[in-house]
């Protein structure tokens, strides 16, 4: 019996929880879930978005499973999945994205996977609200000590991008690369630009990758990248970036199989491993059941293969293919047009992916 955190989540979270943990359940792997709360409705009862019985829940169980968390655009408190990957030092955020046939999308044969730092660069939450003590001292002492001017009502936000933390995740991707028969990591940057944060991880990346000579290395801009995914996807493999472009370009990434849907991720580090859904908590659709509870059962697939129960994955894997390949029980966004009245709510897909395991 495996035992696992389970963090329900908020707005959708729930729903998409509750079938993800009964196709779970289905493949007859046991489990024993330590039920956890978070986000926004736990903010308001207990002070707190993240309180530390989750974090204890975690650190205990090594492994989580979540659905994702509201975080207001602006203000509020900061993002709960960015305070676990720090709090835990889940530095890699592991995000494939694979084609199914079924999928609604304008690629074919999409194969693509995203390694994104996940504890440095903007995401630090190294920042100074405008007109603050601490923006004014950052704005002086750039004035001082490089002559360049920054206006008075800025609000400011630091980019650390270390030695450390860019060897381990670039190390990460060619380790999985080599693990999975991948034949390329590509490092993306804007070393053009900033050269003493992004320059430093191009280099430390090419340092990385002179260990690993039987995998091909190239670099890429962001921009360039961007443009490149759209245009030439099958030209990729493994892509390794900073936290920022690792955020944006996985979600490219996801629109190229179908939508956040069915892209999965997980959240990676020496001790623990939380997996989640890469999309958000859609407040709008919440106690509806009609989202896709697909990238989260995709994540739970991950979950699998992380504690070795690899065959279990493939298998489950297989028969979430088979339900898009279908075609009939999936939910609206899966449907060739989204108003279409036979599209499945979300518990009707946990109970085709069942019907199919048993």
């Amino acid at each position: 019996m495996y035992k696992v955190t389970l963090i329900p989540g908020d707005g959708i979270g729930p729903e998409i929880s509750e079938a993800t943990k009964r196709v779970l359940e289905a493949t007859g792997i046991s489990f024993q879930w330590d039920i956890q709360n978070a986000g926004e409705d736990v903010y308001k009862e207990e002070g707190s978005p993240l309180p530390n019985r989750v974090i204890e829940s975690i650190k205990k169980n090594k492994v989580a499973i979540k659905g994702p968390i509201t975080t207001p655009v602006g203000t509020g408190f900061r993002s709960v999945n960015v305070a676990l990957r720090q709090t835990l030092d889940l530095y890699c955020c592991l995000r494939p994205c694979k084609s199914y046939q079924g999928a609604r999308t304008r690629y074919e044969n999409i194969d693509l996977i995203i390694v994104r730092e996940n504890t440095e660069d903007l995401y630090a939450g190294i920042e100074y609200q405008k007109n603050s003590s601490g923006a004014k001292s950052v704005i002086k002492l750039v004035e001082d000590t490089l002559g360049k001017k920054i206006r008075e009502d800025s609000g400011i936000s630091i980019k650390p991008i270390s030695v450390y933390g860019t060897e381990r995740i670039v190390r990460f991707a060619f380790e999985y690369a080599r693990r999975n028969q991948r034949c390329k990591v590509t490092a993306v940057h804007k070393a053009n630009i900033m050269k003493y944060s992004d320059g430093l991880f191009l280099e430390v990346s090419r340092e990385v990758a002179k260990n690993y000579p039987d995998i091909e290395f190239e670099d890429r801009i962001i921009d360039n990248m961007c443009m490149q995914l759209v245009q030439k996807p099958e030209l990729y493999d493994v892509i390794v970036l900073p936290n920022l472009y690792g955020d944006i370009v996985s979600d490219l990434v996801a629109g190229l199989i179908g939508g956040l849907g069915l892209a999965p991720g997980a959240n990676l580090g020496d001790e623990f491993a939380v997996f989640e859904p890469t999309h958000g908590s859609a407040p709008k659709y919440k106690g509806l059941n009609k989202t896709n509870p697909m990238a989260m059962m995709l994540s739970g697939v991950m979950m699998l293969r992380h504690i070795g129960e690899v065959s279990t994955a493939e298998r489950l894997d297989s028969v979430i293919a088979e339900v898009i390949k279908e075609g009939k029980s999936v939910t609206y966004d899966m449907k060739p047009v989204s108003d279409d009245p036979t599209a499945a709510t979300t518990s009707d897909v946990a109970d085709a992916i069942i019907a199919r395991l048993r």
